[in-house]
């Protein structure tokens, strides 16, 4: 067993990072740039931003891969480049891991771009070789564990979980779907039904991400909850609140102490790994470090 599922076993909880997306805008990546790209032109940005989160107490630092998948890629021109790009990604995450004892790095998988039959054309083993192929740079690269995140459709999911059990034997498996409108993810699956559908696939943990800020997602953890069965791990990253715009500019309105409570409300819960999402920040991260870890 990993030494990230022995903590959790043992009653342990992680902390989580906090958003890559806003920090890398707050670095210079230009609306419509390749976040990815940045592993291998802007390398030491990417690693600056992940050395601040575990700087801060994050347990498990995440890669800079989100849309790494060929299809997301390719928007870029960069479709032959996904192991290389995914690759760069986790060495960087595995040497800011190296630098703090009890770090693991999360090879980060996004959804691919493209819908799932029927409502698309993408079919379940084209999805899972997108993955596959983007999976094998992670694990290239010295990822600990695969975040399969962000994600809505259950199909999807699924090719996801079987890519990495395929090309990351062993390694444990994240799953977090996002909620939003009537907390149901745009598929219109519910907390619960991710809950038990996304566990039997043979996920390690399952969860939440993203979504409408900490109010929202504290309703999600709940139902979470409510669904776990035995022997499965809870995982919840809230958005630091809600966009604001702020002259010609969009700022989260959830400050560190808001996600400080709100952690304590997840622990509360037991929900056993606690990180945030889009617009939070290290110092969130640090507000939420004693909340999770004490």
């Amino acid at each position: 067993m990993s030494g990230m599922l022995e903590t959790l076993g043992s009653g342990g909880r992680l902390l989580g990072d906090g958003a890559m997306g806003t920090m890398l805008q707050e670095a210079g990546l230009t609306d419509g740039g390749a976040p990815e790209l940045w592993n291998v032109e802007q390398p030491e940005k990417v690693e600056g931003i992940l050395e601040a989160y575990a700087a801060a107490g994050a347990n498990l630092i995440t890669t800079c891969t989100f849309g790494g998948t060929r299809p997301r890629l390719e928007m870029h021109d960069l479709g032959d480049r996904v192991e290389e790009l995914n690759r760069a990604g986790a060495e960087l995450a595995r040497r800011v891991a190296d630098r703090h004892p009890g770090s693991y790095v999360l090879g980060d998988v996004g959804p691919s771009g493209e819908l799932m039959e029927p409502m698309g054309t993408l079919t379940p083993e084209t999805a899972q070789e997108l993955f596959r192929e983007q999976i094998r740079g992670l694990v290239q690269g010295g990822a600990d564990a695969i975040l399969i995140e962000t994600m809505s459709d259950l199909g999807e999911v699924e090719a996801a979980v079987e890519a990495a059990k395929a090309e990351a034997p062993g390694l444990p498996i994240l799953v977090t779907m996002s909620f939003d409108t009537n907390l149901r993810t745009m598929m219109g699956v519910k907390p619960g039904q991710a809950v038990a559908a996304v566990g039997a696939m043979g996920a390690d943990v399952v969860g939440a991400n993203c979504g409408r800020g900490p109010d929202e997602m504290r309703q999600i953890a709940a139902e979470l909850t409510e669904a776990r069965p035995a022997g499965l791990f809870l995982m919840t990253q809230s958005n630091a609140g809600l966009p604001q715009l702020v002259g010609d500019e969009f700022r989260y309105d959830g400050t560190p102490e808001v996600m400080a409570d709100w952690a304590h409300d997840m622990r509360a819960l037991g929900i056993d790994v606690i990180g945030a999402c889009c617009g939070s920040t290290p110092e969130h991260i640090a507000a939420m470090r004693d909340v999770v870890l004490g």
